[in-house]
Formats: C-alpha cells, sequence, structure tokens
C-alpha cells in the first residue's frame, strides 16, 4: 500500500492534523517533497483540516478530560497546529462550561481528599497545585475555589 492510501485510510478513521501526518511519512522514509505533495493532496480532498482537528481536540480535551486553557493550546503547540487555529479553536470553548468544568474537577478532588481539602490552606494548595497542571489559569482556579468555599 502507497503511503497516500496509508494515511487517507487512517485519516478516514480518525481525526488527524497535518503535523502528525508529516511525522508518519518521515517514518515511512518518504521524501519530504512527495510528502508535502501527500500532504497537499490529502487537504484537498478534505481528509485532513487543521482547523477541524483543533476544534475536535479541544471539544474532546475540555470537555472530557477537563484540561484547561494552557494544557491544550501547548498540546496543539506540540503537534505544530498554528497558533491562529490554536486560538480560534479555544474560543469555541464557551466561558461558562470551562469554568464548570474547572469546578467539578476541583469539587472531585476534594472529595478524594478528605473533609479538610478545601477547609485548610495546604489542602487548598494541593487543590490549586492539581488545577495548574491540568492547565488552568491562576485567577481561573482561585475563583473556583472561592466559589467552592462558599459552597457553590
Amino acid at each position: 500500500m502507497d503511503p497516500y492510501d496509508r494515511l487517507a485510510n487512517l485519516c478516514s478513521r480518525a481525526e488527524y492534523c497535518t503535523g502528525e501526518l508529516r511525522d508518519k511519512l518521515r517514518r515511512m522514509a518518504v521524501a519530504a517533497d512527495e510528502a508535502d505533495a501527500i500532504i497537499a493532496r490529502l487537504q484537498r480532498e478534505r481528509y485532513v483540516d487543521d482547523a477541524r482537528f483543533a476544534a475536535a481536540f479541544v471539544r474532546q480535551k475540555a470537555g472530557i478530560a477537563r484540561w484547561g486553557r494552557r494544557k491544550i493550546a501547548a498540546a496543539l503547540r506540540a503537534k505544530r497546529v498554528s497558533e491562529g487555529i490554536a486560538r480560534e479553536a479555544l474560543g469555541e470553548v464557551a466561558d461558562e462550561v470551562y469554568a464548570e468544568a474547572l469546578r467539578g474537577l476541583l469539587r472531585a478532588k476534594a472529595a478524594s481528599q478528605g473533609a479538610d481539602a478545601l477547609a485548610t490552606y495546604d489542602g487548598r494548595t494541593r487543590l490549586f497545585r492539581f488545577a495548574a497542571s491540568r492547565g488552568f489559569l491562576t485567577a481561573e482556579i482561585a475563583e473556583a475555589l472561592r466559589a467552592l468555599m462558599k459552597g457553590d
């Protein structure tokens, strides 16, 4: 099976970005100019679209995996998705949906940490670090922790 057919088959089953496809072609030892032609053909035939990939990636990571914007943006940069496309895809996440995902994540972590997770400074610090490791911004985490402490 030639490289184009292999990638078309892959792209028909799941979303991929051009960066991932370039890596696959490199591992198949395809020359750079031939790889460019294959990717251009895949784009022309709508097998691959970085904007579509970024939108699906952001929905999946923000909604299901509950990642923060920072972590999602870093993952998109690692996949070599352009900054403009990544910014547009991240903008599609509604702020309220994003904030509720953060509160739900903190609620679940607080419940697993015990009764004093929100009551003590050390407990709140652990929750704060956990949310920061998921890619949420400092101000967002602080606001969510305040809301949880009030009982929201």
